[in-house]
Parts: C-alpha cells; sequence; structure tokens
C-alpha cells in the first residue's frame, strides 16, 4: 500500500483500501479560500471628501488677511464647517434677525401670529436695517431679559444681549444655529413663522442685499441679514457681518452660512472682505 504523507491529506481524496478494493472519499472542498476586505463606504468616501475639502478651506482662509470668522451648516448633509468659530464678535445689525426671531416665538406662545403693529415694526427691521423700529420691537418684545430668555429656547449658548442691542456679542456657531431655527420641523418656530422669516429676509432692499446672496447662483434664493457699525472702542474701524441661508428650486443646495468680521478700515473694505470670504466656502465646500 502507498504511503501518504499527513501533510497531503487535508488538500487531497483520502483513499481507503478494503478487502483488495479501493473506497475513495471526495467529500472535501478543494477551492482556494481568498479574503477580501470590504471598501469604504459610500458615507465613509463622503466624510474623506469633507474632510479634504475643509482642510483645503483652512489652507484658502489663512491667506485671507483680516479678522473675521466662518460657520457654515449643510442642511441636507448635516455636515458643518467652522473657522474661529467661537469667537466673540459685536453683532451690530444681525442681532435684528434675532429680534425678529424672538419676536415670533412670543406670538407663537401666546397663541397667536405676528400682529400688524409687530410686522409694521419687523419689515423695516429686516428690510431697511432701521434702527428706530427695531429699538421700538425690541423694547416691544421685553428687552434684555425677554430676548436673553428666549435664545434659550433657539439654543444659542454663546451670545450676550446689550441692552443696547447692536453691541450684543455672539460668534459665527451661535448665528449658524439661528439660523438652523428659521427651517426645519425641530425648530421651536412653526412653519408659518419660518415662512414669515423667509419672507422678510429674502425681500431686502437693494442696498442690503450684499454678503452672503453673493454665493447664490442661478435657481437659487438667499435670505440675508448683514450688520455694519464702527467701534471707537476699535479705533473708529468697521465691524462688518453677513448671515444668511441659500436654497435652490430642486432642493439640491440648502445652506446657512456666517461671515463676522472686525477691524475694517471702512465699510466698503469689510463688505468686501465677507463676500471674498463667502465666496470661497462655496469654491472649496462645493455645495
Amino acid at each position: 500500500m502507498a504511503r501518504v504523507s499527513r501533510l497531503l491529506i487535508p488538500a487531497m481524496a483520502a483513499v481507503v483500501v478494503l478487502g483488495g478494493g479501493a473506497l475513495a472519499y471526495t467529500g472535501l472542498d478543494l477551492t482556494p479560500t481568498v479574503a477580501y476586505k470590504a471598501g469604504p463606504s459610500a458615507q465613509e468616501m463622503a466624510a474623506i471628501r469633507w474632510e479634504k475639502d475643509a482642510d483645503a478651506l483652512d489652507a484658502a482662509l489663512k491667506k485671507v488677511k483680516g479678522s473675521f470668522s466662518v460657520a457654515f451648516l449643510d442642511a441636507r448633509t448635516g455636515e458643518t464647517y467652522e473657522y474661529k468659530g467661537s469667537a466673540k464678535y459685536d453683532t451690530a445689525s444681525i442681532v435684528k434677525a434675532d429680534i425678529l426671531a424672538c419676536t415670533l416665538l412670543k406670538a407663537q406662545d401666546a397663541g397667536r401670529t405676528i400682529s400688524s403693529a409687530e410686522m409694521n415694526l419687523a419689515k423695516p427691521m429686516i428690510q431697511l436695517s432701521d434702527n428706530d423700529a427695531t429699538t421700538a420691537l425690541f423694547q416691544r418684545i421685553g428687552g434684555k431679559p425677554a430676548v436673553t430668555k428666549c435664545n434659550k429656547t433657539l439654543g444659542l449658548t454663546a451670545t450676550t444681549i446689550d441692552v443696547r442691542w447692536g453691541l450684543t456679542r455672539t460668534t459665527a456657531e451661535d448665528q449658524v444655529k439661528l439660523l438652523s431655527q428659521f427651517d426645519g420641523k425641530d425648530s421651536p418656530l412653526d412653519e408659518e413663522s419660518q415662512e414669515t422669516a423667509f419672507d422678510l429676509m429674502t425681500g431686502v432692499d437693494e442696498e442690503q442685499d450684499w454678503g452672503v446672496p453673493v454665493v447664490a447662483t442661478e435657481g437659487e434664493t438667499a435670505t440675508v441679514k448683514n450688520g455694519w457699525d464702527t467701534r471707537t472702542a476699535d479705533g473708529g474701524k468697521w465691524v462688518v457681518n453677513t448671515i444668511g441661508r441659500v436654497t435652490s428650486e430642486d432642493e439640491d443646495v440648502d445652506v446657512s452660512l456666517v461671515v463676522l468680521s472686525r477691524s475694517n478700515l471702512s465699510q466698503d473694505n469689510g463688505m468686501k472682505l465677507v463676500e471674498k470670504v463667502a465666496k470661497l466656502t462655496r469654491k472649496y465646500l462645493k455645495y
């Protein structure tokens, strides 16, 4: 009887000799087994691309001269981006969007829609950035204590309301949170309040139509509230801020964008800075 090495037995059929005959057992699967590792999922690939794009935007913003911060939210994907997003800045007139949100929320809490008297103040406050209308509405809804309390409901944790509302301090992070409350089922603002804010912030006067809207392309709509003012404490230099949301008709775009800046030599310089930064977010984040 031929001798079979034990090392070969697992790789071949076993043969047993019984009474001069041979019984062959061929139940062994001789197909070689190869282990394949699955590649990254679509979600993992998207995260890798996002991190790469964000790093590229970081590098681009570091080359931009000026003091500014940025925050971005893509409502469709949940992706966020921040550049110095926790740095504190004066709001100037962007606080008017906050006052609008609190006006709408107060009306909701009273079981009603915004009144005609409130709307007569809110419209010039948002669309013309009218300071007298803002002061009147700010006081009407309860001033600093009321807006501070309202901001807790809105989830704003880094915004400090000042009795002189234009000196309110905030961060880009907080302003993106505010913008997110103007849209979505998870907002304390109901659908009607959100629509009111959208109508007001898409109907700003032509002179107010700068900042975030510069990134909107054909078929897209931008909401916006801008703020600008000089600061004696900063040697008369300018605070220039822009906040807003860009959406598309086909729903492929739904982003919120905030650019805050300070120490600008003029309002015009500040406007150019925030628009340059806004354009860079679109270029590198590819929304």
